[in-house]
């Protein structure tokens, strides 16, 4: 066994003095609100989001259907769960609907929100549902009354720390994650 080393950013943004955040959907989309019989969507959304990707080396459950799966169902039983910032983007064409982004979101402290994972499915990526899921998130950040919100990402995901970085968060920590590598 050997250990690695992930960059990571811990992101924030202040809500304090900000307009109530707009919620919208890029066209051909809908966002749906948490609810719980959604649980299976939002875990096989994050598989498929994750799974290729830097995040399921950083965090195995993101590279295996069932990790996503346990994932999803401890963040919905999290004490400070917000179903308020929980959200499912959803791809409508003709008669079908195909669920291609989710968004989760807790209160970590009397004033503190985090949202745990945004994940858009590869062949949705660069159509705005990204900033859409966020805003919905913040919206409600808002709601429940959350003043300040962070996440974290991985330093490598130059896409997604630019998305975050255009909404007004800004990186407040550098934090190295160790995963340890089982070699054959």
């Amino acid at each position: 066994m050997s250990v690695s080393y992930y960059k990571r950013y811990r992101m924030e943004l202040d809500l304090r003095g900000r307009r109530p955040v707009p919620l919208f959907s890029p066209r051909g989309y809908q966002l749906a609100p948490w609810q719980p019989e959604l649980l299976a969507d939002h875990a096989e959304v994050k598989y498929q989001s994750f799974r290729d990707e830097i995040d399921a080396d950083v965090f195995n459950c993101l590279g295996e259907l069932d990790g996503c799966q346990r994932l999803m169902e401890e963040i919905s039983l999290k004490d400070g769960f917000l179903p308020e910032a929980t959200w499912l983007a959803i791809h409508r064409e003709g008669g079908e609907a195909e669920p291609c982004g989710t968004i989760q979101g807790i209160r970590l402290a009397h004033k503190y929100g985090a949202i745990q994972n945004v994940g858009i499915l590869p062949a949705h990526r660069g159509r705005g549902l990204g900033t859409a899921l966020i805003f919905a998130a913040l919206a409600g950040f808002q709601q429940v009354g959350l003043s300040r919100v962070y996440l974290e990402v991985t330093a490598q995901n130059d896409g997604a720390v630019r998305l975050y970085k255009r909404l007004g968060f800004r990186r407040t920590k550098t934090l190295f994650k160790a995963v340890e590598l089982a070699y054959s």
